[in-house]
């Protein structure tokens, strides 16, 4: 599986956050799309497009690595981001959130 680790991801790049609604609202990064797990392969289209590799990031990295999985099946080009949004907060990288003050769930 292709992987990245935060430090190799620019802070305004474009992700795709795959956690639950309400993880996504409680903190997430700046320039995120959100689709969660479930709905992938329904939403296909929706997702971001990127130049290079999309990466794709849940909480610690378990259910992103299922998405990065099924879409590079489907010939997308995209990576696992290594300790997700945990990693993101612990690396000081950007977040927002609904309430102002971003947290990871």
């Amino acid at each position: 599986m292709n992987e990245i680790t935060v430090e190799e991801i620019p802070d305004d790049a474009i992700l795709l956050d795959v956690r639950e609604d309400a993880e996504f609202r409680a903190g997430h990064a700046e320039n995120a799309v959100h689709i969660p797990l479930g709905t992938i392969p329904v939403r296909v289209a929706d997702l971001p497009k990127v130049e290079g590799t999309l990466p794709v990031i849940c909480r610690s990295g378990g259910r992103s690595g299922q998405a990065v999985q099924w879409l590079a099946e489907q010939g997308h080009d995209v990576a696992n981001v290594v300790g997700g949004m945990g990693a993101w907060q612990a690396a000081g990288k950007a977040m927002v959130a609904e309430s102002g003050t971003p947290e990871v769930l």
